[in-house]
């Protein structure tokens, strides 16, 4: 048949391209023509010219093998998908003609569009052989096909394994040369291996000191081995990711500062009473381990004679929180002898210096003996209920000037007891002072509705014997048998605080060394001078007509049941504060803790909420004034220049 006289079946199987719609098209009159992929002149310079319609000219490029078209299918639906891939495909041919690229997406500039090759192929662009049927494609397409595609066949593959995003139509770098796409840059040998944490020293720092995100979850299922993750925040999810640990800290903090939990996790956990053995226990081990990795919490310990003075110290920052401390520690207790009048003017003095972080968890007194204990707010959900006693040493139980008070409660496991005491006065008075021991150990009433966390170890008589960790602290009143003038003498003497000269005179030194004050008890090295007794607002130890020998009375002594359950961090004296004639002595200590039973009552987060509020309120009064005094000062340093 003719050029002229193709049969219309022919037509309707070989139609021209509308809009870079790739059909391959074959002029021979036979129904086999749609799988046949011969290729002939006529078509052949068809097609040519229309590529060089669309592109400006042949690409240069090596095409890709061509796949066979899609049988023509007569059926409704056939001809309903043939619309939309038409209309697909205008408006992807409309966008190119786009100048300002607004018609479609950029990976719709990369749809289907014909390319001539050598040889009279006509090949589609990957968009268009992707979207077809490939199993009409034959497998030796490129094994059986041209030498070219012969020997790149291999890159070919690689090509077609590539996203749709990141193959390219060889044709259009050609037209549009101002935007070419570099090739992907390869690593000349091996990538060094990184850690599975890479996080940067900063972010470790911060790390370690927001304890909320280490982890404390437990094997749940040993046998199908799985690990139960208490918050998202769990640190065990960075095991086996090589990520920066900041990415999972940024997640937690996508809702809130606190970490989020699970509604699993709070129909496991018992949140009334703890048990060693039960998993996900409030006072248990592991929200023991989550707030206590270590298992040690900071004890800060101070003990002052305040000699009955009505006038405060203008600031208390240099006895609650000194410069030296690198932190500050989780739990702080203050006894006061010969306290100020108004004890509540002192509670609320505390509270405004040691600010928002702490709340005071419970306050007792005896007369002028004060003993307030305050916790870092976070962590009261685990003390138990707090009990408190008091013993009177005088021979008239009115007279409440000497004696003892006691606060008594558990944190998790660990049972505590804080006394503070004061004792007899005079130089000689040793064995009086004995006896206000004696008496103290033996009617102190602790504990009273708490357990005992381990009766095998406890005496009726000695009430230091049934707590875990006991700490007693105030003026004992025990001075240095010698006379002023040779202990000034030694105090001269003194090389880099080095004490043992002067504690070889120290009478509870000598008492504790022979059993008969303080048994079991210990005390840390002393590296400083004698805490009494001194002329009020200066360094002058006494000038009066007394001339009283300066003494260690101000101490701070402590006792466990287990060994090495108490370190010493610092022992020292606050020789900043000048208002009475003793000295304070502060010390701070790292305590062992061990997980709570279901027999302690929780003290259900209560403090003195009144308090914390005033204090918070007086703080918030001086920072505004020292800003209006800096303004101020501010302004008229201006007025001066001017």
């Amino acid at each position: 048949m003719t050029e002229n006289g193709e049969d219309s079946s022919l037509h309707q199987n070989c139609q021209a391209p509308d809009k870079g719609d790739s059909v391959v098209t074959d002029s021979r009159p036979r129904k086999t023509s749609l799988v046949d992929v011969k290729p002939c002149k006529e078509h052949s310079d068809a097609l040519k010219l229309t590529a060089r319609k669309g592109e400006g000219e042949v690409s240069p490029y090596q095409p890709r093998p061509p796949s066979l078209p899609r049988q023509a299918k007569s059926s409704k639906s056939g001809s309903v998908e043939e619309t939309v891939r038409n209309r697909r495909l205008r408006n992807s041919q409309e966008s190119l003609s786009d100048p300002a690229e607004t018609g479609s997406s950029t990976d719709s500039l990369k749809e289907d569009q014909t390319v001539a090759a050598p040889g009279g192929f006509v090949v589609s662009s990957a968009a268009t052989i992707r979207n077809r049927d490939t199993s009409v494609r034959p497998h030796s397409a490129v094994a059986t096909g041209s030498p070219v595609f012969r020997e790149r066949g291999s890159s070919l593959s690689e090509y077609e394994r590539r996203p749709h995003s990141q193959q390219s139509d060889p044709t259009d770098h050609r037209g549009r040369s101002t935007k070419q796409r570099l090739s992907p840059v390869q690593p000349m040998g091996p990538l060094p291996a990184l850690e599975k944490s890479f996080v940067s020293a900063t972010l470790r720092a911060a790390n370690r000191i927001d304890r909320d995100c280490l982890d404390y979850g437990v094997l749940a299922r040993e046998k199908l081995r799985e690990r139960l993750h208490r918050n998202l925040s769990d640190s065990r999810l960075l095991e086996n990711m090589g990520s920066d640990s900041a990415s999972v800290n940024s997640m937690r903090s996508t809702y809130s500062v606190l970490s989020p939990i699970r509604p699993q996790d709070v129909r496991n956990r018992s949140f009334l009473e703890g048990s060693v053995l039960g998993s996900g226990a409030l006072l248990g081990a592991e929200e023991l381990d989550r707030y206590f990795p270590n298992r040690r919490v900071g004890v800060y310990i101070a003990t002052w004679n305040m000699q009955g003075e009505k006038g405060l110290p203008a600031n208390l920052d240099d006895l609650l929180l000194p410069t030296d401390s690198e932190f500050a520690q989780d739990f702080y207790i203050i006894g006061v002898q010969e306290g100020c009048p108004d004890r509540r003017e002192w509670e609320t003095r505390l509270q405004e210096t040691l600010g928002p972080y702490y709340v005071m968890l419970y306050a007792a007194s005896h007369g002028v003996l004060y003993l307030t204990v305050f916790v870092r707010r976070d962590l009261i959900w685990f003390c138990s209920e707090v009990e408190h006693a008091t013993v009177t040493t005088r021979i008239i139980s009115q007279i409440k000037t000497k004696g003892a008070v006691g606060i008594a409660f558990t944190f998790f496991g660990t049972s505590f007891l804080f006394i503070t005491s004061h004792f007899t006065s005079g130089d000689a008075k040793v064995y009086e002072r004995i006896l206000d021991y004696n008496k103290i150990v033996e009617a102190l009433a602790l504990p009273k509705g708490l357990p005992d966390t381990n009766p095998y170890r406890s005496t009726p008589s000695d009430v230091t014997t049934r707590f875990d960790q006991v700490f007693w602290f105030g003026d004992f009143n025990f001075r240095l048998s010698k006379d002023r003038v040779d202990v000034e003498s030694i105090m001269n003497r003194t090389v880099d605080g080095d004490m043992g000269p002067l504690l070889e005179h120290d009478q509870l030194f000598k008492e504790m060394k022979d059993g008969s004050i303080f048994k079991g008890f210990q005390e840390a090295t002393i590296h400083f001078l004698p805490t009494y007794k001194f002329d009020i607002g200066c360094d002058i130890y006494d000038t009066t007509s007394k001339q009283r020998t300066p003494s260690y009375t101000d101490r701070i002594l402590f006792r466990n049941r287990q060994a090495e359950d108490i370190k010493v961090v610092k022992y020292t004296s606050c020789s900043s504060i000048k208002t009475s004639d003793h000295r304070p002595v502060i010390g701070v200590f790292q305590v062992k803790l061990r997980p709570g039973r279901d027999n302690i009552p929780l003290g259900a987060g209560q403090f003195d909420r009144g308090l914390y509020l005033e204090g918070i309120r007086r703080r918030i009064t001086r920072e505004l004034k020292r800003r209006e005094a800096m303004k101020n000062q501010s302004s008229s340093t201006i007025c001066a220049i001017a």
